[in-house]
């Protein structure tokens, strides 16, 4: 397992700016309350700061796999190449966290998740069905084709603390 870098590090050079695929307009604190409204569930604090700095978009080489059990992708980790913004996607066709009810519906997903990350096959997940839709969200990895999930980390600012480089080919 990779060593946790501090938050604030990560959070410093987490986006890759080269790439605007996903990257939505900058998120604004109306946006947030919408989310939460629709979403029925409380952002965690950590993932608003990142959405801040970029709106959703590309994750940088230097964070985009997370430490994991094996699974079909590889022994150790699973990938976090891109991470879903905040807000509609109209004008990019990007998928945002305001699609994960059609895509839970649509994925036969678990309720009680919203999806940060993934193609439909496989997603990374803030995983509420423990805590409740006020509490703080552990990450979990879902295998859809597999019908497997992982335990990624406690949260979020956890979870974001131990990515680290790309080692895989995708």
């Amino acid at each position: 397992m990779a060593g946790v870098t501090p938050f604030e590090q990560v959070a410093g050079t987490f986006w890759d700016t080269a790439v605007s695929y996903g990257v939505l307009a900058p998120l604004t604190p109306g946006a947030v309350i919408t989310a939460e409204r629709q979403l029925g569930v409380k952002l965690p604090g950590a993932l608003v700061q990142l959405l801040q700095i970029q709106n959703g978009g590309a994750v940088a080489d230097a964070w985009s796999e997370c430490s994991s059990e094996p699974n079909f992708y590889a022994e150790d980790c699973v990938p976090f190449d891109h991470l879903f913004g905040i807000g509609p996607a109209t004008d990019t066709g990007a998928t945002t966290l305001l699609d994960t009810p059609y895509l839970v519906q649509e994925w036969d997903l678990p309720p009680g998740v919203v999806l940060l990350s993934g193609q439909g096959h496989y997603w990374v997940a803030l995983d509420y069905r423990t805590c409740g839709t006020e509490g703080e969200p552990t990450v979990t990895w879902i295998d859809n084709e597999m019908d497997h999930e992982l335990h990624l980390a406690s949260n979020f600012r956890t979870f974001v603390e131990n990515l680290m480089p790309a080692t895989h080919l995708r």
